[in-house]
């Protein structure tokens, strides 16, 4: 789930910058690097208590534009984005920059790792749906609802789940993230059990009860206990949990749920653009059946 004061900022960045060139100075890579982050502390009104973290650049392709990786921390969370400048130092850009000789989507379906992550639906649909989720997160849940209702429509869909619980605001989602990795280990469809026992019941779980909580489901899903105790407690777990963080990390997830359908990136729970996406793709799929007679 997004935070709330940290997000709206970044949202506010995202909308006012990438809409207007702003004016900066003209300094060297170096300098450039502190006039950005006092441009965005002077123009959204950050205060001392927040961090911004402006890394070094890289030029984007060969193009005359800089990258610059941007990290503003507060003492609730962390927000990575990315902004862009011209050499000269002069214009600052926030948005994102597509390369047209290459296929993006195809680039992101090659950064998903799925292997060894929990699968619903059948295995060789056409179409794959990865959501990248936190047991804890509200609006994740709210698309556990939405694609409870939509995913029926489409026969040719599969779902991938991958962790990415947010430790720094959600206290319980990491333990919830380990019930579902350990029901997957003992029984890959118990983990859809205990998937939508957490959802179905999150408003009732707390840090201090969570444990009791999956160790229930987990008996109502026919699962071992004292296997699902040990690996509940084995690094290996946290590794695998850990490894699904930094794939979500290198694909740019910021927040929960982020879903990719076919590479098309979706940020939170909008149900409407889900099924905008899939309606597509299962257009195209009719339209290269047509194509093939």
């Amino acid at each position: 789930m997004k935070n709330r004061g940290l997000k709206k900022m970044i949202a506010l960045a995202v909308v006012l910058v990438a809409a207007s060139v702003c004016a900066a100075q003209q300094p060297a890579a170096a300098s450039s690097q502190k006039s950005i982050e006092s441009f965005l502390r002077s123009y959204y009104a950050l205060g001392s208590d927040i961090k911004i973290t402006v890394a070094a650049p890289t030029e984007f392709g060969n193009s005359g534009i800089l990258e610059y990786p941007i990290e503003v921390k507060t003492p609730e969370s962390t927000e990575k984005i990315k902004m862009y400048m011209t050499k000269d130092g002069r214009y600052l850009i926030r948005g994102e920059i597509s390369d047209l000789t290459t296929d993006p989507l195809a680039d992101t379906v090659k950064k998903i790792q799925t292997a060894n992550a929990p699968v619903l639906g059948n295995p060789n649909a056409p179409i794959t749906l990865v959501e990248y989720s936190d047991f804890e997160c509200p609006v994740c849940r709210n698309l556990h609802d939405a694609l409870r209702g939509l995913l029926p429509n489409y026969p040719q869909v599969k779902v991938i789940f991958k962790d990415y619980p947010l430790d720094t605001i959600h206290p319980w989602a990491r333990t919830a993230a380990l019930a579902g990795r350990c029901a997957y280990q003992q029984d890959p469809k118990a983990f859809w059990k205990m998937y939508d026992s957490i959802y179905d019941n999150q408003e009732v779980i707390s840090a201090s009860n969570v444990y009791d909580k999956v160790m229930d489901y987990a008996s109502k899903a026919g699962l071992n206990a004292e296997v699902f105790k040990a690996c509940m407690s084995a690094p290996e777990t946290t590794q695998v949990i850990d490894a699904s963080i930094a794939n979500g990390n290198l694909l740019e997830v910021r927040s929960t749920p982020t879903v990719f359908v076919n590479g098309r990136r979706i940020v939170g729970a909008d149900s409407r653009t889900v099924q905008q996406y899939l309606d597509y793709e299962v257009a195209q799929l009719k339209s290269g059946a047509a194509a093939k007679k």
